[in-house]
């Protein structure tokens, strides 16, 4: 499925050869009737020998009506560029030329209409001549004139020839199966409700579907489906599309808006692009200058920040982030205009790298971008990487969204990047720049090393104090720690592979004299202050977090061999009694009620028992 648009000067004949060709009149207003000049789009379609449809979008000439015109070309795959032979090249022509040439229009036809009014051959040589050196350097340098006379029909069976020929090599429009269409016309018809038209990209709607209307986030579903008046279950991406939308009034809607897939489309007031300033406008495009953007449908106000230059004089090109007074929904990859505002001029246009940037950048630093410049010229896999470069990992079906890539071309460069090791593969199907991933693992080896150093008696680092310096979330430190083995994970603790703790002679002392009061008295052994009095608190903590002493309540402990033999024999009692209590334990073992409550209290936190009234079962 294919559309083409009109473009170029006013009264040079585009509304007329569209009726032509089609025998369906685009001017629908009354105004543009009554004042014979085309104001706002027109649609219209052409029957090729192949059966299939050609939609085209007539524009309005008229300088006064360039921004209704910016609202029709953006859909378009290629342009018939509309030049009376009795006036040749005029204003509104260059503007139109170079604005399809800002949009990546590459391939269309010159079509030189009126020759009925000249009599000169001279004269449409000359012209010819004027339209080469004019389409010289742009996207359309190499189209084809085709000369012909709407009124008598003259040169019209050729020009339907040279369309049909510049139809068939026009690559086929992609489907990445997610639908999108920028709505260029709001409408309700009766007995039916509301509809939206527009050129449809990306991928197939269906009826039935839920869609998102964006930038609102209204929700509706789609009632019918119409494609040059003909009602169709599926319409195709390329094609021009009538879409009857449930539950949504007229007066909700827009030109601008875009219908997707609930959740394909964020709206968002910052964007970073890539700009080339027009040779012949007026003036330097300056720092916080105000402009108005049209991308798609859509149009909108917004004040430039130049990222690296101090102004872009014309002919420049440079990178740039535009601030939006209103939402748009947009993506990568998608082209746009820029206006002044006053005096109103086209100013130039490019092409958005990024929809979502992370903040508002600071302007002249090359990280930024290289980094805008990567998301923009990247090869997939790079961008792939870049996307996967945040915070967090992200899932498969998230990172395939964000690239806007079809299954086949995901698929590809996912293999190379995890090849490549642009990115890792994390558990749960997601996936972690491994720029990010190395830089992640550098951070913990530096954090964990310095740990060491400031707590040489501490056995590690605990597991959430790492977490909360390196900022994710557990479930991915847990996997970032499952790929290496340069740190090891002891219970709650993380330390380094080759730490170990090591004592002085004079410690090692200190804990043969606290090991001597643990053996003196097993079961009712010194207490959390008692024992650090004789070792320090650090050794002690540390002789806890090698496991040689265990911590059961905030005073009571013991050593490592008394309370094995205590849990061994809690639950010997246990099965013999059913049950246990605080009593028992205290008469089986010679101690006293608070190190049995402490023993027991440690056993149910540990689910090991379960406290039953006064008594502990088994858990």
């Amino acid at each position: 499925m294919r559309v083409i648009g009109t473009a170029g000067h006013v009264d040079h004949g585009k509304s007329t050869l569209v009726r032509r060709l089609t025998n369906i009149d685009p001017d629908r207003l009354a105004e543009e009737k009554a004042r014979e000049m085309t104001i706002d789009l027109g649609f219209a379609w052409l029957p090729l020998a192949d059966g299939e449809l050609l939609g085209i979008v007539d524009v309005p000439g008229h300088r006064d009506f360039i921004e209704n015109m910016l609202a029709g070309v953006g859909g378009i795959d290629a342009a018939l560029l509309v030049i009376a032979a009795d006036e040749g090249i005029m204003p509104q022509t260059r503007e139109h030329l170079a604005i399809l040439d800002l949009l990546g229009i590459t391939r269309g036809l010159v079509v030189l209409t009126k020759i009925d009014l000249v009599d000169d051959a001279e004269w449409l040589t000359l012209i010819e001549s004027d339209i080469y050196d004019a389409l010289s350097g742009t996207a359309l340098a190499d189209a084809p004139i085709v000369r012909v006379s709407a009124f008598s029909g003259d040169g019209i069976p050729e020009l339907v020839a040279a369309i049909e020929h510049l139809v068939t090599d026009l690559p086929p429009r992609p489907d990445y199966g997610s639908p999108l269409l920028p709505v260029d016309r709001v409408f309700t018809m009766t007995g039916f409700g509301t509809v939206v038209t527009g050129t449809l990209t990306s991928g197939a709607f269906r009826v039935g579907d839920e869609v998102e209307i964006q930038p609102n986030a209204r929700r509706s579903r789609i009632r019918t489906l119409q494609s040059y008046k003909q009602s169709v279950q599926v319409a195709l991406p390329g094609s021009r599309v009538a879409v009857n939308l449930a539950g949504v009034d007229k007066d909700e809607l827009a030109r601008g808006d875009v219908l997707a897939l609930p959740g394909r489309l964020q709206p968002t007031y910052l964007i970073d692009v890539h700009f080339r300033h027009l040779p012949d406008a007026a003036h330097a495009l300056r720092h916080n200058a105000q402009v108005k953007i049209f991308t798609g449908a859509a149009e909108a106000t917004a004040h430039v920040r130049l990222l690296d230059a101090e102004m872009l004089a014309p002919g420049a090109e440079g990178w740039l982030q535009l601030r939006l007074d209103m939402p748009l929904a947009v993506s990568r990859g998608d082209r746009f205009i820029l206006r002044r505002p006053s005096p109103a001029e086209t100013i130039g246009g490019g092409v958005i790298a990024d929809p979502h940037p992370a903040r508002r950048w600071r302007r002249f630093q090359p990280a930024v971008i290289e980094q805008i410049e990567l998301r923009l010229l990247g090869s997939p896999a790079e961008r792939l990487a870049q996307l996967a470069g945040g915070g967090e990992p992200v899932k498969r079906a998230a990172l395939q969204q964000a690239a806007g890539m079809n299954q086949a071309e995901f698929d590809a460069a996912l293999d190379e990047s995890l090849t490549t090791n642009l990115m890792i593969a994390l558990p749960g199907d997601v996936y972690l720049s491994g720029e990010r991933a190395r830089g992640l693992h550098n951070t913990m080896l530096s954090e964990l090393g310095i740990f060491h150093r400031d707590n040489p008696l501490r056995v590690g680092m605990a597991r959430e104090a790492l977490r909360s310096r390196l900022g994710v979330k557990q479930a991915t430190l847990t996997a970032l720690l499952a790929l290496q083995t340069d740190i090891v994970a002891q219970d709650s603790l993380l330390l380094l592979a080759d730490h170990q703790v090591n004592f002085t002679n004079a410690q090692l002392s200190q804990i043969e004299r606290l090991r001597a009061a643990f053996d003196s008295a097993p079961f009712t052994p010194p207490s959390f202050d008692e024992a650090a009095q004789i070792v320090g608190e650090d050794v002690l903590l540390a002789l806890i977090e090698l496991g040689d002493v265990v911590r059961v309540q905030v005073d009571v402990i013991f050593a490592r061999a008394a309370f094995e033999e205590l849990v061994a024999g809690v639950l010997a009692l246990i099965d013999e009694a059913g049950s246990v209590t605080a009593a028992m334990v205290r008469d089986a073992f010679g101690t006293s009620r608070k190190y049995a409550i402490g023993l027991l209290e440690h056993l149910d936190a540990q689910a090991i028992t379960k406290r039953v009234g006064d008594a502990r079962v088994r858990r």
